[in-house]
């Protein structure tokens, strides 16, 4: 004979169990691992607003200075037009690379090799004494008549010479991850485009390429908030509008690298974080459907489509 108390009664086929009493697990560790973290930046922090040779007032005096923002302007057009040719470049040599023709192949591995094997500041350089090195460009008909006549030595395009030296480095970088995007997608997928009739660069451009975009886009962002940093280097062209420069060229004067130098990384760090965010949303639109986990604007649809099911 069993006590009554000690008797477990299983539920009904219709009763619903009873709710589990879960009691969450207690993580000291984290709390002691933030408490740390918080001291020593709280310390850090209080440090630097109490040093004098930090000079605050000014960094606040030249946060918004006209040069500065005028910097920030010209570091950003470098940005977008050195990345517009980075992106483009790269998805042709990429494309180049994954050819049949044995030229186009070598000829994008041998641009791979220049440009990726060589320092972008020592290519900057060789832009800015591009001048020297080309006085003037001549085309035409070898001991025959000149088709066209450029003299290069008067030229004075710095900021040109900056686009185009840190947009052939960048392509270099951008195509290879752009190969590592195409070679991602399945290989049923170009054999069903061509088994639709479509040709190789069909393939690439309706087929491939679109699908690659969620495995392209991550380390492209990345690649592009490496070259708002890069632009940094184009005083070896030289060229002085840039942000940097125009840091520099103020601390030049008044002997206060260390506020001009803090008033540029905060302009660097503005400018990044914004990119950043423009980064997440672009790479959840390239992701979608790249996961079965439901939103919840798609768990609310799907709660009401069966609400609706079960009321019939």
């Amino acid at each position: 004979m069993t006590d009554s108390k000690d008797t477990v009664t299983a539920p009904g086929p219709g009763a619903e169990p009873e709710p589990i009493k879960a009691v969450p697990l207690r993580r000291p560790g984290r709390w002691i691992a933030a408490a740390i973290i918080l001291i020593l930046v709280g310390l850090f922090v209080y440090g630097a607003a109490t040093n004098p040779a930090y000079r605050w007032d000014t960094y606040g005096k030249y946060l918004f200075d006209s040069r500065i923002t005028a910097g920030a302007i010209v570091t950003l057009e470098l940005t977008v037009l050195a990345m517009a040719i980075a992106v483009g470049l790269g998805t042709l040599l990429a494309v180049m690379r994954l050819s049949p023709n044995p030229v186009l192949r070598t000829s994008a591995w041998v641009y791979l090799w220049i440009f990726r094997g060589t320092p972008v500041f020592v290519q900057l350089v060789f832009w800015g004494l591009v001048p020297s090195l080309y006085k003037q460009i001549d085309l035409g008909v070898p001991f025959g008549p000149q088709f066209f006549h450029f003299d290069v030595q008067n030229l004075q395009a710095a900021f040109l010479f900056a686009v185009i030296g840190l947009g052939l480095n960048e392509a270099a970088y951008m195509a290879e991850i752009v190969r590592a995007g195409i070679n991602s997608v399945g290989e049923g997928q170009r054999e069903a485009s061509v088994a639709l009739g479509m040709s190789w660069t069909q393939t690439m451009r309706r087929t491939v390429l679109p699908q690659a975009m969620r495995v392209i886009i991550p380390p492209t962002g990345n690649e592009l908030i490496g070259m708002l940093k890069t632009t940094s280097l184009v005083t070896a062209i030289p060229l002085s509008t840039d942000l940097f420069g125009r840091a520099r060229d103020i601390y030049g004067v008044n002997f206060q690298p260390i506020p001009l130098l803090l008033v540029c990384a905060t302009w660097y760090l503005a400018i990044t974080s914004i990119l950043m965010v423009g980064q997440y949303y672009l790479e959840r639109y390239y992701s979608r459907g790249a996961t079965r986990q439901l939103t919840a604007k798609q768990l609310e649809e799907l709660a009401t489509a069966q609400a609706a099911v079960k009321a019939k």
